[in-house]
């Protein structure tokens, strides 16, 4: 072989891999589930994995986004698909529908099915319409939220008292439970 063609299968090895490279770096990602991630530190003892300032968005088959970001996440070695937040900030997108928010000051996220548990201080706003609680039990592929302990409604024209109320954000159906059956639901009016 000549050095001629020496150089020109070497270039276009080059050329071939640059092109490759490229193409990982840029276009080789699932586009249902976009991670933007900063700043990785490693735990001290090596069991967990903290990352500062997470933002995930998912979307579904029929056009629903859900965004969850947090000050900070930490990832467990055993299990990397669960995300344990701090300072939890989510929207909901339902198509055809208005978007929700729901902040907490903790929250356990699944990357894998994106149901979210979230903890302490919970607030869910959507227009006209405001509860809190201690715990939300999130949803997003069933779109449905289970929320309790200490949980207050506000709306336009009603305050309400409960145990529980579970929301379906599609069909937008909400039932209300106590968890004493003799205990009755508190429903005050609101002028």
């Amino acid at each position: 072989m000549n050095k001629k063609t020496v150089i020109q299968v070497l270039m276009i090895f080059l050329v071939t891999l640059i092109f490759l490279l490229f193409y990982l770096k840029y276009f080789n990602k699932n586009l249902k589930d976009n991670a933007v991630v900063e700043k990785i530190a490693l735990n001290q003892n090596s069991s967990s994995t903290y990352i500062d300032n997470i933002n995930y968005i998912s979307s579904d088959a029929r056009g629903n986004k859900y965004q969850i970001t947090a000050q900070e996440a930490e990832i467990g070695i055993e299990d990397p698909d669960i995300m344990f937040l701090k300072n939890v900030i989510a929207y909901v997108f339902i198509k055809d529908s208005d978007m929700v928010k729901i902040t907490s000051d903790f929250g356990k996220y699944n990357s894998k099915n994106y149901d979210t548990i979230f903890s302490k201080n919970v607030i869910i706003i959507y227009p006209s319409h405001t509860i809190t609680g201690e715990y939300l039990d999130f949803s997003f592929l069933d779109n449905l939220g289970t929320i309790s302990t200490n949980v207050f409604y506000t709306g336009d024209k009603t305050n309400l008292f409960a145990d529980k109320i579970e929301i379906n954000l599609t069909t937008k159906d909400t039932k209300i439970f106590m968890n004493d059956n003799i205990k009755k639901v508190l429903i005050e009016g609101v002028r």
